[in-house]
């Protein structure tokens, strides 16, 4: 079936997760991305780790369904094949290092002008001016910079996010302003050129908390896995030592929930409790009269009590559990992929379309298009054998 992008051809110079990530989306759709590596190490995060059969983990997660050229791009005939593919692609995407791409004469106006209907997306830590453009930006830093470690974690210690939160929001935030763009140039005929920030990114995402802390009042509590303004909505332990998630959204619930899970009705209208700041503040107090309760009964009676009572739950899973996910499994989430190493389990991206399916290709060894690419250029044997023993592929 017809994918949205199909017929769409990217040409990226990434590495890491933002800018691959986001090209991964737009192969997801259809869209032919063709990513740009160093000849020999390519995108550094093919050493991030080893976890997936000797690949890395976060190379396989952002890089499935891509063709890998590898290119010097300090060498001549190297740097023409990149502007070869540029003149009649449709989306460019970087993240090199703050200013390296507009050096190396691939800044967007230098690439407009060599191809109008181009979308050139930039990716960085800061944006393309300001005070902060020159500095290097990795996630956690991110993570740092917009605030984000100060509302989580624990009230004794900040912590990070376990995944490259900074990273996965500029991505996105790019691949949504590259569909947009993609839109738009169906209206114009011309392409468009995107700056996106990983801290402007970030910093959308920080939104509760900024409007929370409005005028300078203080910031939500970091609360551990519990909700830092909602109570109880967080972890609580069960009699046989498993911890249940469970929220609470409204008064209404909290009177179920005193009635049909604590079966202390009386607790609703309590003046200690009966409103949820009052709750939030005792927290301490209320947990107390909550885990007393969950004391006598296992987590699984725990969750049923919640379900009858149709309390918000969730069991605390461990991160490989997903593999193994009774809803994934029954929705068929899960897909198998190619890669140098055999075929890997994947997830499917959100959404299931009913007039498309997704792209689920194989993730790439390092060069392994090359010669293909090189060919369909124009490029004859000869040619490629030179630019081989010149290092240039």
């Amino acid at each position: 079936m017809l994918r949205p992008l199909d017929g769409i051809t990217v040409v990226s110079l990434e590495h890491a997760i933002a800018a691959p990530f986001c090209t991964r989306q737009l192969a997801d759709l259809g869209a032919r991305v063709i990513k740009v590596e160093r000849p020999g190490s390519g995108d550094f995060a093919r050493d991030y780790d080893h976890r997936v059969q000797g690949l890395s983990s976060h190379f396989v997660w952002a890089n499935r369904s891509k063709e890998s050229l590898t290119l010097d791009l300090k060498q001549p005939e190297a740097f023409a094949v990149l502007m070869e593919l540029l003149k009649d692609s449709d989306v460019f995407v970087q993240n090199l290092a703050p200013g390296a791409a507009a050096r190396m004469g691939l800044g967007h106006a230098a690439l407009q002008a060599l191809n109008p209907r181009l979308v050139c997306c930039d990716i960085s830590g800061y944006g393309e001016d300001g005070p902060y453009r020159d500095r290097k930006a990795y996630d956690l830093l991110i993570q740092s910079e917009a605030g984000f470690l100060d509302v989580t974690g624990t009230p004794e210690e900040r912590c990070k996010a376990g995944n490259s939160v900074a990273d996965i929001a500029a991505g996105m935030y790019a691949y949504s302003n590259i569909l947009s763009a993609l839109l738009l140039r169906g209206r114009t005929g011309v392409g468009s050129h995107i700056d996106v920030s990983m801290l402007e990114a970030l910093a959308e995402w920080m939104g509760f908390p900024m409007y929370y802390a409005y005028d300078d009042q203080p910031a939500p509590t970091r609360q551990g896995a519990s909700h830092a303004t909602i109570f109880p909505y967080g972890p609580f332990r069960a009699g046989d030592g498993q911890d249940v998630m469970l929220g609470l959204q409204n008064e209404r619930e909290w009177r179920a929930f005193c009635d049909q899970v604590l079966m202390q009705p009386a607790l609703a209208s309590d003046p200690r409790f009966d409103l949820n700041p009052k709750r939030s503040e005792r927290r301490a107090e209320l947990r107390g009269i909550i885990e007393a309760v969950f004391a006598g009964l296992s987590a699984q009676e725990v969750v049923a009590r919640l379900d009858s009572a149709q309390i918000a739950n969730a069991y605390v899973n461990r991160v490989g559990d997903l593999w193994t996910h009774p809803q994934l499994a029954a929705r068929e989430r899960l897909r198998t992929i190619g890669s140098p190493v055999g075929a890997l389990k994947a997830l499917l991206p959100p959404g299931a379309n009913d007039c498309f399916d997704y792209r689920m290709d194989a993730v790439p060894g390092i060069g392994e298009h090359s010669e293909a690419i090189l060919r369909c250029l124009g490029r004859t044997d000869d040619d490629i054998a030179r630019m081989r023993t010149n290092g240039a592929v």
